[in-house]
């Protein structure tokens, strides 16, 4: 039986050439030898996964188990890498015919699906035959796949304010931590937050806006999240700065929160875990939560339009499990079906690309000490995820909408000012 070498194949399905350099463990090479970055196929095992897992999914197995690597980018941040594949690599359909020569000539052998990494999550489908999508307990589960890796692993990445959520920077050349702030005093300046109020942050994290909005604006606060490890962390923090007598996080859900008749409702970074078909009930449940004239701001990840579009599969296994997003105009229609009043939206996606940008480089930085935490292969998939999102916020496939809204009472009162102030 004839055999053809994986860089022949490989350099067969280029519409326009290897921007790369290729070599695989057959001695095969392919691309220009003086390329700035080398992609290094290591064994069977690789090419398995590449051949039998459709796009970015197979490639992203063989990284993250260690049987591809990138040479000429740091693995906390493969951006350029992954800049110039994306702008450059284009691969074509092959014919029927001409597929079966080339899998024939691989080995029919590597079409036996290798099990995937360990860092992968459950397929939808079989999600789905093990629980309700976004029911309590599936919702539970797939938040702790994804924030229940390692509070120190974290505080490597996120850096000081242990912030898991887009920043923004009021200057070009402002520090992540200067930009975290900066987000926070935003939603509050936006909340209109006066002491002595009750903010309720759902989906709070490791408590930043809680603690901020106690802290700086002598704000109630209430914070709640699905995240056991989060919650422990920022009740401990809340101790250390000596906001016992304001700020609160609790491990709940927040469909379980029996308080009500609050001033200010924070969401940020909540909604894409959701579900777009859950929204009614979602703004339902905080419409009926605040005061009359209360605030809403919402702070989510949106796509560029309002057309459903799945996530992606390495998104799906590896990052967010159920994750769904939407254009903000869906979120903006679904705001005002609850009855709340829209007073102001705003899109801060260029800012996201930054914040993405500044948790590879923490990545790239604590690299040793992160890979001793959770292990190389959930470094590399924290590394290839954020360097993949920075670029698709750069290129506008992806936003950061703010949707602030009002509890109007029925004569119409808003308690909002003939002007923002913020």
């Amino acid at each position: 039986m004839s055999t053809i070498s994986i860089g022949d194949a490989v350099g067969s399905l280029l519409r326009e050439g290897m921007p790369v350099r290729f070599t695989a463990y057959d001695g095969s090479e392919a691309g220009p030898p003086d390329a700035t970055i080398h992609v290094d196929l290591l064994n069977e095992r690789g090419l398995s996964y590449i051949m039998t897992a459709p796009g970015d999914l197979g490639f992203a197995r063989a990284y993250v188990s260690g049987d591809l690597d990138l040479h000429g980018v740091h693995p906390g941040d493969p951006y350029d890498a992954m800049k110039l594949l994306q702008n450059n690599l284009r691969f074509r359909t092959p014919s029927p015919v001409e597929a079966l020569t080339l899998v024939r000539g691989l080995g029919f052998s590597h079409l036996k699906p290798p099990p995937p990494p360990p860092q992968e999550h459950l397929p939808r489908w079989r999600r789905v035959m093990e629980g309700v999508r976004h029911s309590m307990q599936r919702d539970a589960e797939v938040i702790h796949h994804h924030y229940d890796v390692s509070n120190t692993f974290y505080e490597y990445v996120l850096g000081p304010s242990m912030t898991y959520t887009c920043a923004l920077y009021p200057t070009a050349d402002a520090t992540l931590e200067e930009a975290q702030e900066a987000k926070y005093d935003l939603v509050a300046r936006k909340l209109d937050l006066q002491p002595g109020q009750r903010l309720l942050d759902l989906g709070c994290g490791w408590g930043g806006m809680v603690r901020h909005a106690a802290r700086v604006y002598g704000v109630k606060a209430l914070g709640v999240t699905l995240s056991r490890e989060q919650a422990s962390w920022a009740q401990q923090a809340i101790k250390e700065e000596g906001l016992d007598h304001l700020a609160e996080v609790r491990f709940m859900d927040y469909r379980d929160v029996e308080e009500s008749g609050f001033d200010a409702i924070s969401s940020i970074g909540l909604t894409e875990h959701i579900g777009v078909k859950n929204y009614p009930a979602y703004f339902g449940f905080i419409r009926d939560h605040l005061k009359p004239q209360g605030r809403l701001l919402n702070h989510c990840i949106t796509r560029h339009d309002n057309r459903p579009t799945d996530t992606g599969a390495f998104i799906d296994r590896y990052v967010f499990p159920d994750g769904e997003l939407i254009g903000s105009g869906k979120i903006i229609t679904e705001v005002q079906n609850a009855g709340l009043e829209v007073q102001h939206e705003e899109n801060i996606r260029v800012h996201y690309a930054k914040t993405l940008a500044a948790w590879c480089q923490n990545l790239a930085d604590n690299w040793d000490a992160c890979v001793a935490e959770v292990g190389e292969g959930t470094a590399r998939v924290w590394g290839l995820y954020m360097a993949g999102s920075r670029l698709a916020f750069e290129r506008n496939e992806i936003q950061l909408h703010h949707v602030l809204a009002t509890k109007t009472d029925e004569d119409g009162n808003s308690g909002y000012p003939l002007r923002h102030t913020f």
